[in-house]
């Protein structure tokens, strides 16, 4: 297991990781660290594989919290950890020790967000619905009302699909732009007239900022292109195959 970290979140008191794939149990499809417990691996191998990505950080596995992630903008702050609970939201926030606040994906954006002052740090799933309908800022407005400063706040988006990789028709610009017309400077023309590129990791990065977070940066790496690394959903789309694994994400206090 050797998961890739980010030197904006080199914070004293804070550690983190962006996990790949790589260093678990599960095979097939699910090669080999799939963490998601909504996907139809095998539960012991998910299990196992939750329980590694604790150890890693020194935690027992019922400190991995993470939601029932449902593409909203809905964050929970917490005080304990979760275990096997999977309350419904898309970001975990908390000012507590040993919390090992968790964000899973497959193609979306994971967030992780720290204020080392003031010792309090969250973690978000960020699609492209969750992101226009403010999960990165609803993460940032629930750690503000654990005293973080958004100034002071490092936010760091995880390996997700890259704009080369996620062709998206019309319609899609359309939900963005109805909203905001200024979102359309993160859509590149495509392979025709009805399609273009989407710029999943720059808008997210740019919600951050209207946030007020003092320091939004892309870890990079394209989930859907960098496959020895990465579970992808629009990849096994594309394959006709039945599901994907999930990759963890996650940030604690110490």
């Amino acid at each position: 297991m050797n998961p890739l970290t980010s030197p904006f979140l080199d914070l004293p008191g804070i550690r983190h990781a962006f996990f790949t794939r790589r260093g678990g149990v599960s095979t097939g499809i699910y090669d080999s660290l799939n963490v998601g417990r909504g996907s139809a691996d095998e539960p012991a191998h998910v299990a196992e594989n939750r329980r590694r990505a604790a150890a890693h950080f020194g935690l027992p596995v019922n400190a991995l919290s993470t939601c029932y992630q449902i593409h909203s903008a809905t964050a929970l702050a917490t005080d304990r950890p979760w275990g096997d609970e999977r309350p419904e939201g898309d970001a975990v926030v908390t000012a507590t020790p040993g919390i090992l606040c968790g964000a899973l994906a497959a193609d979306c954006a994971p967030i992780l967000i720290a204020d080392a002052q003031a010792r309090v740090v969250a973690s978000a799933h960020a699609g492209w619905k969750g992101a226009l309908n403010g999960v990165a800022e609803a993460a940032v407005a629930a750690m503000s009302g654990l005293g973080a400063d958004p100034s002071r706040m490092v936010a760091v988006v995880g390996p997700c699909i890259g704009q080369a990789s996620y062709e998206v028709g019309l319609e899609f610009l359309a939900a963005f732009t109805t909203k905001d017309p200024g979102h359309e400077r993160f859509f590149a023309p495509g392979q025709g007239a009805e399609k273009r590129m989407f710029d999943l990791p720059g808008f997210v990065i740019s919600r951050l900022t209207a946030a007020g977070v003092g320091t939004a940066v892309w870890i990079g790496h394209d989930t859907c292109a960098e496959e020895e690394l990465f579970f992808s959903n629009r990849r096994a789309f594309k394959r006709g195959e039945p599901d994907f694994g999930r990759l963890l994400s996650a940030i604690t206090l110490v």
